[in-house]
């Protein structure tokens, strides 16, 4: 039984043109099959960087809607390379009229859907010269959500998250204690579209401060350099071990951080230092 899990981060620049992302993110996908992935994982907004807010409003998917063609993709592709997939994000039909949900959807490598997070944190910010408000075609999600992938005989508890909710550690918090009777989580996907300005001055860090005060293994999938819609992402799609060492990172522009999670640290960090069980609050 392996005790070692290889693991890729695929970073995008993506376009205004599914067709043309869903196939980029196949490609990706393709290629870290090849290197070896056991787990893939897809950057937010990954099918669609549109020039304004609403273009997500035309694309969203009805949720399982078996006709859908970016989750159908992604189930596809995850049964054909048998791998886990984490898809990122997609617009999801909400319940709210002219609101879409920002949903990660999970796929196990027969191809099966796994889990289902829903953005829980809506990014909003404005300094001046540049400005966002995801609320104004976002609706919220409500539920921390995580799933337990068996790779190579070993059982994996995953928490999903999405880009704003990196800057609320009580969401990680949660997704690990929620049930004191069940493990913490080994692994947090983080899939995002930072922008320039923040990335540059928090992504790592809270990537960093995530891992380390979870004890955990995090992958932050990214979408990384300049799109048609003339907005700057961050990149520097990462993989961070549970004492915060960055064990890959991508930059700028398409391709893959790829590294091997090893269990055994995961469980040795935790013995030496047991902060996980020294909580108080």
């Amino acid at each position: 039984m392996s005790k070692t899990i290889k693991v890729a981060a695929i970073q995008m620049v993506s376009t205004p043109d599914v067709a043309h992302n869903l196939a980029r993110a196949r490609h990706w996908l393709q290629a870290a099959a090849a290197q070896g992935a056991q787990l893939a994982a897809l950057p937010e907004y990954f099918c669609l960087m549109g020039l304004q807010d609403s273009d997500k409003l035309g694309i969203a998917e009805t949720f399982q809607d078996a006709a859908a063609p970016i989750q159908a993709m992604l189930s596809q592709t995850a049964a054909e390379l048998g791998l886990w997939l984490i898809g990122g994000t997609l617009p999801v039909h909400a319940a709210t009229p002219a609101r879409v949900r920002n949903a990660s959807c999970v796929y196990a490598p027969d191809g099966k859907l796994a889990a289902r997070y829903d953005k829980i944190h809506l990014f909003r910010f404005d300094n001046g010269s540049e400005s966002y408000d995801e609320g104004r075609v976002l609706e919220a999600g409500e539920q921390p959500t995580t799933f337990v992938a068996d790779i190579g005989g070993q059982a994996l508890k995953v928490g999903l998250s999405v880009c704003y909710d990196l800057r609320f550690p009580e969401l990680y918090r949660a997704m690990s204690f929620a049930d004191p009777a069940q493990p913490p989580c080994d692994l947090f996907a983080v899939p995002a579209a930072f922008t320039y300005i923040t990335g540059q001055a928090h992504w790592e860090l809270l990537l960093r401060a995530r891992a380390v005060e979870n004890q955990a293994f995090v992958i932050a999938p990214a979408q990384g350099g300049t799109h048609q819609n003339g907005r700057r992402t961050w990149g520097h799609s990462m993989v961070i071990d549970p004492w915060g060492e960055v064990l890959a990172c991508l930059p700028e522009g398409e391709g893959l951080a790829m590294a091997t999670l090893d269990l055994e640290r995961l469980r040795s960090v935790r013995q030496q230092l047991p902060a996980l069980t020294h909580r108080r609050l």
